[in-house]
């Protein structure tokens, strides 16, 4: 059996450009775990090799338990691998693959990732790269935010990514799309593209190219809800209208206050609802 360090590889989970996932298994603690790899290939592009300690770096200083925790970090040869606990559900993506959420399982999922990123925003962490695939869920179905490797430290000036397109496009905020300064407003409009997501099945922004579907979010109208599934309440399209302003001084104040409002909106208690001043 193929070990990473001392663990030993139990299956593949998942693979993409900069990393690959594998589900393995710790023999001293006797526990599953999931292996993030950095790609090979990548290992002498000093720009992933940053993104990758960065992860690292911003999930160690986060520790909150709506965050997937790092349980260990090491180097396989030239590959740097990070330990994270496994996601026993799945990612999001796969669920609403599946089928869609419930009020009551939309209300749940909100509200963690709120917490979770709020704290993030708090400690000038924004994670850059917010969408289904990086949000899982564990055994008993309780969400997690995962992938800080985009996550962009406010605090600091690297100069490193100001000429990158980082993220990914379909759920891409209007300044992100254009190499604008960002802050936790941007991971607002990336909940509110999920939001639109699980109401209608689809993607606000829907073009034939990654360039195009970018450019979208900054200059296409916001889409209405309503106009795919005329039997959502008209609250919908205001609470979407809100989190995919094209000025973030437009948009939620924090992931919380729209979590807020999406527990009013799918409870029936939208009169309750304090409106913005």
């Amino acid at each position: 059996m193929a070990k990473i360090g001392r663990y030993k590889i139990i299956e593949e989970l998942g693979k993409g450009e900069m990393a690959s996932v594998y589900l393995a298994r710790d023999p001293f603690i006797k526990r599953e775990v999931a292996i993030k790899v950095l790609a090979y290939e990548l290992t002498q592009d000093p720009l992933f090799i940053k993104f990758f300690y960065q992860e690292a770096e911003a999930i160690a200083s986060l520790e909150h338990p709506t965050i997937v925790p790092i349980y260990d970090f090491g180097l396989h040869g030239v590959q740097p691998y990070i330990v994270m606990r496994y996601m026993s559900n799945g990612s999001l993506k796969r669920r609403l693959k599946r089928r869609g959420l419930n009020r009551q399982e939309l209300c749940d999922l909100m509200g963690r990732l709120a917490e979770g990123l709020d704290e993030a925003h708090a400690l000038g962490i924004v994670h850059r790269d917010v969408k289904p695939s990086n949000i899982m869920f564990n055994q008993t179905n309780d969400a997690f935010l995962t992938d800080f490797g985009l996550a962009k430290f406010t605090q600091r000036k690297t100069g490193m990514t100001g000429t990158l397109l980082v993220g990914t496009p379909k759920y891409m905020s209007p300044e992100q799309a254009q190499r604008l300064q960002v802050d936790g407003r941007s991971d607002i409009y990336a909940l509110g593209v999920i939001l639109y997501l699980i109401l209608t099945g689809r993607h606000p922004y829907r073009a034939s190219s990654p360039a195009r579907t970018a450019s979208a979010h900054v200059h296409a109208p916001i889409p209405s809800v309503r106009a795919i599934i005329p039997e959502l309440p008209a609250m919908w399209d205001e609470i979407i209208g809100r989190a995919l302003a094209k000025l973030p001084e437009d948009r939620y104040e924090s992931t919380q206050a729209l979590a807020r409002d999406v527990a009013l909106a799918t409870r029936g208690q939208w009169h309750l609802r304090v409106a913005p001043v």
